[in-house]
């Protein structure tokens, strides 16, 4: 038998078990014989009938809407390194405007970033988005050494 079939046959046992409800049986030598249960209990899904399992979508808190903005600004900034990395490897004309723009929305996110890890959640932010701001220095860093080889 190949690893693939047993490994279907395995998803199958285990779906049949999942869906089976408790079903007993008896050990047919004695006439008292306490049932044995073959399955478990299915997993039961939270819903909206119960309330408790519920899953609550609860007002967003300062710390996820600044990650939102500065998610934003993140994007902004990344597009716009994209395009001063993409003129500045073909050496065009636009070249160096790309790149100045490329700094000057790393400023806008990098700034935001200082704001909002100066504020209450700042030590969940920085662990959020601290990352990419490094990542994204060392990108527009390296980005600009090699336009100074050229």
């Amino acid at each position: 038998m190949s690893f693939i079939s047993i490994y279907i046959s395995t998803i199958m046992i285990t779906r049949i078990l999942a869906r089976c409800s408790r079903t007993l049986i008896s050990a047919p030598t004695r006439s008292n014989a306490t049932p044995i249960h073959l399955c478990r209990q299915p997993r039961v899904l939270p819903s909206i009938t119960q309330p408790h399992l519920r899953r609550t979508f609860a007002a967003k808190t300062s710390a996820d809407e600044q990650v939102e903005e500065l998610q934003e600004l993140y994007a902004t900034a990344k597009d716009e390194f994209e395009i001063a990395s993409e003129e500045t490897e073909k050496k065009t004309v636009y070249a160096a405007d790309d790149r100045a723009a490329a700094q000057e929305e790393l400023a806008k996110f990098k700034e935001a970033y200082e704001k909002a890890i100066n504020s209450a959640d700042g030590e969940q932010i920085k662990n959020r988005i601290g990352s990419r701001v490094r990542e994204l220095e060392r990108a527009v860093e390296a980005m600009e050494e090699m336009a100074m080889e050229d």
